[in-house]
């Protein structure tokens, strides 16, 4: 393995993604093995895909997949793609990814939770709901399942007071983060309880300012985000 290659992959495991991307590509590849290759193209794809750079990221991501030679990076890329298409609003491509996995015997929480919130973008929230529930089979304190599940089934009203109880696990797990906030305090405010409901949203509201839904569910509950 060249030096910038491996310098590159240590500036990667660092989190340092710009300049792990930077130092790729200026690796030279004339005469590089297809092992060594592989290696620069499978790190290229992830640095573009933490830099948000997602149409670059498929490009080497799909790369991988195709390849195949490596099991583990496969599936990782898939779960990969598949988290880009659903930030990019090709649900339907991300479910593609995700239901090869699936068939190839592959299973994780993550993959639920990336299939859930697929399926919700699309409106299929039973769907959602069984992928998410699946995910929790597997980690029954996975706060992302938890707090998905939680909202669909207040927003929806499918099963409020249980939502409700999903939405307060999630909290319980991690109090500082604002959607996990935001989505107590409209299960609160979906169960009749609008007081309880704006102590979690100014909460959420504190932490995230900026963030549209938190304004919207507080508008609707108190009349404005003041």
């Amino acid at each position: 393995m060249t030096g910038t290659l491996q310098e590159g992959i240590r500036l990667f495991i660092n989190k340092r993604w710009a300049k792990a991307l930077q130092e790729l590509k200026k690796v030279k590849t004339d005469d590089f093995s297809a092992e060594e290759n592989a290696e620069l193209v499978y790190y290229l794809g992830l640095c573009y895909t933490k830099l948000e750079q997602y149409e670059n990221a498929l490009l080497y991501l799909e790369q991988v997949v195709t390849n195949g030679s490596n099991p583990l990076r496969a599936y990782q890329c898939r779960m990969a793609l598949a988290y880009i298409y659903v930030r990019t609003g090709r649900s339907k491509m991300a479910e593609f990814e995700l239901n090869r996995l699936i068939s190839g015997g592959f299973e994780s929480v993550q993959l639920y939770t990336t299939l859930a919130y697929a399926a919700w973008t699309q409106k299929n929230y039973k769907q959602a709901v069984e992928f998410y529930e699946k995910a929790l089979d597997l980690d029954e304190n996975n706060t992302t399942a938890l707090n998905g599940l939680g909202f669909i089934l207040v927003d929806t009203g499918m099963d409020i007071f249980r939502g409700l109880r999903f939405c307060r696990k999630a909290v319980d797990r991690k109090p500082q983060n604002p959607a996990y906030l935001d989505s107590l305090g409209w299960a609160y405010f979906k169960n009749g309880e609008p007081q309880e409901a704006r102590i979690w949203l100014r909460r959420a509201l504190d932490l995230a300012p900026r963030e549209q839904t938190i304004k919207t569910h507080m508008r609707m509950v108190v009349g404005d985000t003041q």
